[in-house]
C-alpha cells in the first residue's frame, strides 16, 4: 500500500474513532461531556497524525493542540478538535497539501503563485495566502543574495533590503502588510482578511517579483 493511501486510510479510522468518543456523550449539570479517557486516547493519536502529516507549526496542529490543551471533558473541546481534524482530513484528501519547505526552495516563484490562485479560486483562501507569504519570502531571500544581505526573518530582511535603497519605505510597508496576512493566515486568524485581499495579496507579490527580481 503507497503512503498515501495509509494515511487516508489512517485518516478514516480515526475518524470512525471520533465516533466512538461521541457516543460516550452524556448530559451534565452546565453542558454535555464525554469520556475522557476515549477522548484522550483518540487525540493523541490524532495528533500524532497531524504532526507527521502537517507538521508543528501548521494550522491544523497548532489549533488541535489548544482545544485540546483546553479539555476539560466538556463535549465542546472535543466538537472543536474533531472540526479541526475533519478540515485537515479533507485539505489532505483534496491535495491541498503543502511541504513549506520545498516550497521555499522553489526556482520557479510562478508556479508558487499559479497554485495560489489555483486555491483561490477553489475557495481556499487561508492556504492561498500561506503560499503567496512563502512566494514573498522566497523572492525577498533571493534579492538578499544578490545584494549580499544575510538572510534572516522576513521582517528583518525587508528591512535590510529597504536601507540598502533597493525599494522604498512605501514598498517596505506595503510588504510587511503582506506578510502579516500571511501570518494570520497560518495562525488560525482567519477572519482578519477576506478572499479579495488575498487576491490583491497573490497579484502584488506578482508584480513585486517581476519588478524587482
Amino acid at each position: 500500500m503507497k503512503l498515501d493511501q495509509i494515511i487516508i486510510k489512517r485518516f478514516d479510522e480515526l475518524m470512525k474513532k471520533a465516533q466512538e468518543v461521541e457516543a460516550t456523550r452524556r448530559r451534565g449539570e452546565v453542558d454535555d461531556f464525554v469520556n475522557s479517557e476515549k477522548f484522550e486516547e483518540w487525540a493523541m493519536s490524532a495528533m500524532n497524525l497531524l504532526q507527521r502529516v502537517f507538521g508543528e507549526e501548521s494550522v491544523h496542529y497548532t489549533n488541535f493542540n489548544h482545544h485540546l490543551s483546553k479539555f476539560d471533558s466538556y463535549a465542546t473541546e472535543f466538537e472543536k478538535c474533531r472540526g479541526i481534524f475533519r478540515a485537515a482530513k479533507e485539505d489532505y484528501e483534496g491535495g491541498y497539501l503543502f511541504n513549506l519547505k520545498s516550497l521555499v526552495s522553489a526556482e520557479v516563484l510562478d508556479d508558487v503563485l499559479e497554485q495560489a490562485t489555483y486555491l483561490l479560486e477553489a475557495d481556499h483562501k487561508d492556504p492561498a495566502c500561506v503560499v503567496a507569504r512563502v512566494a514573498l519570502e522566497t523572492t525577498l531571500k533571493k534579492l538578499c543574495d544578490s545584494q549580499g544581505i544575510s538572510h534572516g526573518k522576513l521582517d528583518r530582511m525587508n528591512a535590510d533590503l529597504c536601507k540598502a535603497s533597493l525599494y522604498n519605505v512605501g514598498m517596505q510597508m506595503q510588504i510587511t502588510a503582506w506578510a502579516d496576512r500571511g501570518n494570520n493566515a497560518a495562525h488560525g486568524k482567519w477572519d482578519e482578511y477576506t478572499a479579495d485581499d488575498v487576491k490583491d495579496m497573490i497579484a502584488g507579490v506578482n508584480r513585486f517579483i517581476a519588478e524587482y527580481l
